[in-house]
């Protein structure tokens, strides 16, 4: 039931007319509380869209009750009067809730430099305020897509099943780190503080939202908000809390991967003997971003010289003389050389798994990406026409 899976919540999916291709376009998801602690992290990108300004105060004190998204517009770089729809939508949302505007985040998606139609989407937050129902979830999920291909939802309980995290994503283009990667509603009924939901709400997006890196394009309207009801009237210890939430957001993470535009490969890069995390992060984003990786990869060609010449951009420590990498499994590359014969690699399938080992120290991360295909490029080209 995605984000009404944990008590506490209702949420509703339905159709404004704000997308060209037709139909659900207008979400929203409310907490009922008895609780109202949040987290939010937005796009690191310094031309963010109105709605990104206005969620970033009303988060601001931990305090989130309810959250209202569209797809078909972003709402970014519409003047005045862009921000006077932003500031509209939340007071209509609010008024319906019988709360103050201060309480609500808004999100949009879509094209940049085209201004929201005010009319369809106050009539679409009606409508999404009557709907309102705790079996809703899905219907919010969809509501959200603008290339997705699929509507993405997760669903966690605590291991010891008293209480429970659920969530929904949109995101298939733009896919680069900066804190946030995509638009993402995280809730739980989990009885947490907004001081536990911060935490582990940044250390969950760094280790998974934040390491999704498809196009190296990052987006101005990136925003993952996290809402606590305490509805279960469960407390959990903050680590066992921050455990369950990134499991949630990498099960997120992997959909966004697998629904990237245009990608036949889903490439899994691991760095290993790192001297530290961030190092083991910075070589592995290298590689990820890559052009000629992931044509290489598009082209099945387990060409590892392109990897070794991707880590070699980086100021991360290492002896390039005793790199290996492998290859879904094969070393092709050993102690900087040539290993076992490319020719023995399979990328046929649609996952590909590289593992760089600088043999420097003892840290290590994943970075996940998708291969660079034409169809990609044909999608891209023709976005706004």
């Amino acid at each position: 039931m995605s984000v009404t899976r944990p008590a506490g919540f209702r949420a509703a999916g339905v159709a404004a007319g704000l997308k060209a291709s037709g139909g659900l376009d207008v979400a929203l998801v409310v907490n009922d509380g008895p609780g109202s602690s949040a987290a939010a992290v937005y796009t690191a990108n310094r031309c963010r869209a109105h709605p990104v300004l206005w969620s970033e105060q009303v988060s601001a004190d931990g305090i989130v009750r309810a959250v209202v998204l569209n797809s078909g517009g972003a709402n970014c770089f519409t003047g005045p009067d862009g921000f006077a729809v932003t500031h509209a939508t939340a007071e209509a949302v609010a008024r319906h809730l019988g709360i103050g505007a201060g309480d609500v985040v808004v999100c949009s998606t879509g094209l940049i430099g085209e201004a929201l139609d005010a009319e369809r989407i106050l009539a679409g937050v009606d409508a999404a305020a009557a709907a309102l129902h705790q079996a809703a979830g899905p219907a919010a999920a969809t509501a959200i897509m603008t290339t997705d291909s699929v509507a993405k939802t997760v669903a966690i309980d605590s291991p010891g099943g008293d209480w429970s995290i659920g969530g929904m994503a949109k995101g298939a283009g733009m896919l680069a780190p900066g804190l946030a990667t995509m638009l993402v509603v995280l809730t739980t009924d989990a009885d947490v503080d907004a001081t536990t939901c911060d935490s582990a709400l940044r250390r969950a997006t760094a280790r998974t939202f934040d390491r999704l890196d498809t196009d190296g394009c990052m987006s101005t309207n990136d925003t993952v908000v996290l809402l606590a009801s305490g509805a279960s009237g469960v407390r959990p210890a903050p680590d066992e809390f921050g455990v369950t939430l990134q499991r949630a957001c990498l099960d997120l993470t992997r959909q966004l991967q697998a629904d990237a535009e245009g990608a036949d490969h889903r490439i899994d890069i691991t760095v290993a003997g790192a001297v530290s995390e961030d190092e083991a992060v910075a070589v592995a984003r290298a590689v990820a971003r890559s052009a000629l990786v992931k044509t290489a990869v598009f082209g099945r060609d387990p060409n590892w010289g392109r990897i070794l010449a991707a880590v070699g951009t980086t100021a991360a420590t290492f002896d390039p003389f005793t790199i290996d990498v492998s290859i879904n499994g094969v070393m092709v590359c050993r102690s900087g050389a040539a290993g076992t014969s490319r020719n023995q690699v399979d990328l046929t399938g649609p996952d590909v798994d590289i593992l760089v080992d600088l043999h420097a120290g003892p840290a290590r991360a994943t970075v996940w990406t998708t291969d660079l295909t034409t169809a990609y490029v044909h999608e891209n080209s023709a976005y706004s026409s």
